[in-house]
């Protein structure tokens, strides 16, 4: 396996939940990671605990930038390119989720939903395409299973996560002329506070967000002929209903 020490990785929405597990991971291979954040405060804030944290082997630094904004895109990787010199691995995996039957569902909602979780991975992919092409890295987006099974009151979230899960693979086709891989990750129920759930004992059936990042983990240090393309994740004992 090839080692990740001195790589460089940007994760969107990386202050919490599956990014803040993704960036613990990455960061005890010796990856410097930048996570964003929609709050300079909160993206501070996870960055100084994640280098206090013992066995980070990397540096961690926050950014204030909204995936919704592309110009806020381009001014976080130019600041990654800035502070470290080159990125090499793109983690898109800032999201929210609305869920309403499509009768009250907002328009205001709706909006924020297709913005944030497959308008900002366009971004995303927009604003650090030059530097991967330098570096021949890799881009991987968290979709969801709900990008492949949808529910009820699930309008906007299962649009806006089939959307990214269909992107990203089309992506995938685009960019490997350049060397650059490209994967979704689509995990089902994962031990986060998404929805307003509070991660506590109940959640031991549930994946971990440090699942998630040993699998990224596992992702980048694949040998570079292969390419795990669209890989789905699901708690293995979910409680009988």
């Amino acid at each position: 396996m090839e080692s990740l020490k001195h790589k460089v990785a940007l994760i969107t929405g990386g202050t919490k939940g599956i990014g803040y597990g993704i960036a613990q991971s990455l960061l005890q291979e010796g990856v410097h990671v930048a996570v964003t954040g929609r709050s300079e405060l909160s993206a501070l804030e996870a960055a100084n605990t994640l280098n206090n944290n013992p066995n980070s082997k990397g540096k961690a630094i926050g950014i204030e930038a909204d995936v919704r904004d592309f110009a806020s895109q381009q001014k976080a990787v130019n600041q990654v390119l800035k502070q470290f010199g080159q990125l090499d691995f793109v983690i898109a995996n800032a999201g929210l989720g609305h869920f309403s039957n499509v009768e009250n569902l907002t328009l205001e909602q709706w909006q924020e939903t297709i913005d944030t979780n497959l308008t900002g991975a366009f971004y995303t992919i927009k604003a650090s395409l030059e530097a991967l092409k330098k570096s021949k890295g890799y881009y991987i987006t968290i979709s969801s299973l709900a990008g492949t099974n949808f529910f009820e009151k699930g309008s906007a979230y299962n649009a806006s996560k089939f959307g990214l899960t269909g992107f990203t693979q089309a992506v995938m086709l685009d960019l490997r002329q350049y060397g650059i891989k490209v994967s979704t990750i689509m995990p089902g129920s994962v031990s986060t506070y998404f929805n307003g759930n509070l991660p506590d004992e109940n959640d031991f059936w549930k994946i971990q967000i440090q699942d998630i990042g040993e699998l990224v983990v596992n992702l980048l240090k694949m040998n570079p002929r292969t390419l795990p393309s669209k890989i789905e994740v699901r708690p293995s004992m979910p409680p009988t209903k």
